[in-house]
């Protein structure tokens, strides 16, 4: 069968002969033992209404097997056996282009190259999930397949519920992800869930079919970087950079260190995502041994090197062990998956890699015991660096979270808030996201490197246009992005799909996405498919990261992102997300995402325009009504320019009132 047939023929009439497990492979850990046995047999019912009942007899032995061995099911058996990547979108079989688009955007997310744990369809995070299992994928490309443009697909949690009649202008996807009742939001429910086959957690880009591969967090860590070393006022030219994780998004951190000039150190437990990162050229060196890297990296500070350095161990070692050897620390942070702390998110110290993870699958309540002294350890070794003048942020993975939560020293004297910032509250929010700055990405569905090339030339010219006659306010912002845009070839910064992201505001996303579909229209490049990451100014609502820095009260609430994504999929987005759980865990935040085809037509460009400029303008005035000075200086902006904008804005109470 040929590639679009196999795509067609969806869940196969006749099974295919079971797959071997690749050893080769990232795998998810085992999942803990979560379910009775009468749940079992629920999860089996679950799993076995994607089959002919003809097949049940024999299915029934293997994902009763997988639910043992594995703690899911992922169906293994029917994975596809053409290789898993973006093809150019001219290969996709289909009656619609943006369904064409969207099955584009999936393979991506699944790619060996992109995903963690491409066989358990896990993109990034340990457990963000494109689809539960491979039945679900068969079923939702054979969907997209035959899709067309008066038809949208309800997707339940990686389920397909199936093709419903709408409109050409309405949402050809629609995507929930783990929208449960809040009561039952806590992290053993989704464990539940989970291995019930009702739910899943889809992070934030995974289960929306928009993340492109380390690259899109390279950037935001790029920009966190160096305005970190402008606050410590330092140049980061011999200045280091401790941090942990190089999983999904985590391994964007030594290539990013890199782009900013300094040294960087990050620690990893997982030798094969550790050398997948070193393979990729995203991370210049490997180290072993705690002695070598202290030598290491004093020969690095000595001569000013940009050079970044995986350690493959604990970072609990590596902090401890640059107190005791009195190495300085300039900024410091964690990107470990604490969101997902019981089940390979955060590996405890003084414990190897397979250890643990039989620990956690076999004795659950020691694995936790085991990560929570480790997190007392990190966070007072974290506190003797500070000490001796380190910068450290929480990087909104849920550290100082969990910290506080295994009774590590990290709260304030008022024992509400905790002793460090996130860096949302102290660089990204009032920097970025108050002026309506956060990460706008394209992909080139063309999938050719010289479309890639020509849209960085465009996005370029439209900033460096822009900034002649942009206020002071955000100079710094466009001067970031026209350098990072600029370097963006050299980088070599595309994973999987010919993406590339950069921060622009409501203005700017607009302007460059009218340049690239006139440029589709003059047929000097191929479609383009625009999204952005769901940690934006306006998508997610998450009290430890991107609404961090809402002092008003409203940061546990969640209306933003539900009347971001509603207000989007009428205002022209091609597909839409809304999802419970992300980069800080299940239960803690609600995000938000979209997907939206440019075609060079009129309707494209009318689309755009539309739904970018209340895509960013949702979330300023939502931190403008909380009084965030750069979001009332950037909504004013926005009504000069758009006279159908009224924004209702707030009014200061003088502090003398309150004495």
């Amino acid at each position: 069968m040929t590639f679009q047939e196999q795509i067609q023929e969806g869940i196969p009439s006749v099974l295919p002969q079971p797959k071997q497990f690749e050893t080769a492979i990232n795998h998810a850990p085992k999942r803990k033992e979560i379910l009775s046995p009468e749940e079992k047999k629920l999860a089996l019912r679950n799993a076995l209404r994607y089959f002919e009942p003809k097949d049940h007899a024999v299915l029934i032995k293997e994902f009763s097997e997988e639910l043992e061995t594995y703690g899911r099911i992922y169906m293994y058996r029917l994975r596809p056996d053409y290789k898993m990547f973006a093809r150019p979108i001219s290969e996709y079989p289909g009656r619609s282009e943006q369904a064409k688009a969207i099955m584009l955007m999936i393979q991506n997310n699944l790619d060996y190259a992109v995903a963690q744990h491409p066989h358990e369809l896990i993109t990034y995070g340990g457990n963000g999930a494109v689809f539960q299992n491979w039945a679900q994928y068969r079923l939702t490309m054979q969907y997209l397949s035959e899709m067309t443009d008066e038809q949208t697909l309800t997707m339940y949690s990686g389920h397909p519920m199936g093709l419903f009649p709408s409109h050409k202008e309405a949402p050809r996807v629609v995507v929930t992800n783990g929208m449960v009742i809040p009561n039952y939001s806590k992290p053993d429910d989704w464990e539940k869930f989970n291995a019930l086959g009702v739910s899943q957690y889809g992070q934030m880009t995974a289960g929306s079919y928009m993340y492109i591969g380390p690259q899109g967090i390279v950037h935001g860590t790029t920009i966190t970087v160096l305005n970190g070393f402008r606050k410590i006022k330092k140049s980061p030219s011999g200045g280091l950079f401790v941090t942990s994780g190089l999983g999904g998004m985590s391994g964007a951190q030594p290539k990013a260190g890199n782009i900013s000039g300094c040294i960087t150190v990050c620690a990893e437990m997982n030798p094969k995502i550790t050398h997948l990162r070193h393979d990729q050229g995203w991370v210049n060196e490997i180290i072993t041994d705690l002695d070598k890297l202290v030598e290491r990296v004093i020969s690095a500070k000595a001569n000013k090197e940009i050079v970044s350095l995986a350690y493959l161990g604990n970072s609990v070692d590596v902090w401890e062990k640059f107190d005791t050897e009195n190495i300085h620390i300039d900024l410091g942070s964690d990107q470990t998956s604490l969101h997902n702390p019981w089940a390979g998110g955060y590996y405890p110290a003084g414990i190897s890699f397979e250890d643990a993870n039989e620990m956690m699958a076999e004795n659950p309540k020691l694995f936790k015991e085991k990560v929570q002294e480790s997190l007392r350890r990190h966070a007072a070794a974290i506190n003797k660096h500070n000490a001796k003048g380190t910068y450290f942020f929480d990087y909104g993975n849920a550290f100082l979270l969990e910290a506080s939560r295994a009774g590590a020293d990290v709260m304030a004297s008022n024992g509400i808030d905790f002793k460090y910032s996130s860096y949302v509250q102290d660089i990204m929010g009032p920097m970025c996201f108050d002026f309506g700055f956060g990460p706008f990405r394209w992909v080139c569905a063309s999938g050719k490197p010289e479309d890639l090339a020509k849209t960085d030339a465009i996005a370029c010219a439209v900033l460096e246009e822009m900034m002649l006659n942009s206020p002071i306010e955000i100079q710094q912002q466009m001067a970031d992005n026209i350098h990072w845009i600029k370097g963006a070839q050299e980088n070599k910064l595309v994973v999987g799909s010919q993406a590339r992201i950069l921060y622009a505001d409501a203005e700017g996303r607009v302007k460059i996405a009218e340049a690239f579909n006139q440029a589709i229209a003059k047929g000097e490049i191929e479609t383009v498919i625009l999204g952005r990451d769901h940690h934006d100014v306006s998508g997610t609502d998450s009290p430890y990261r991107e609404t961090s820095n809402i002092y008003d009260g409203s940061k546990f609430t969640a209306d933003m992102a539900i009347q971001n994504v509603i207000g989007d999929s009428f205002r022209g987005a091609t597909w839409v997300s809304i999802h419970n759980g992300g980069g800080v865990g299940w239960g803690e935040v609600i995000n938000g995402g979209f997907g939206m085809v440019l075609d060079g037509s009129k309707e494209a460009s009318k689309r755009l325009q539309s739904m970018l400029f209340w895509d960013v303008n949702n979330g300023i005035s939502r931190r403008s009504w909380a009084r965030n000075e750069g979001a009332i200086f950037a909504i004013k902006r926005a009504m000069e320019a758009e006279p159908l904008l009224k924004v209702t804005l707030p009014n200061t109470v003088d502090d003398s009132l309150f004495s």
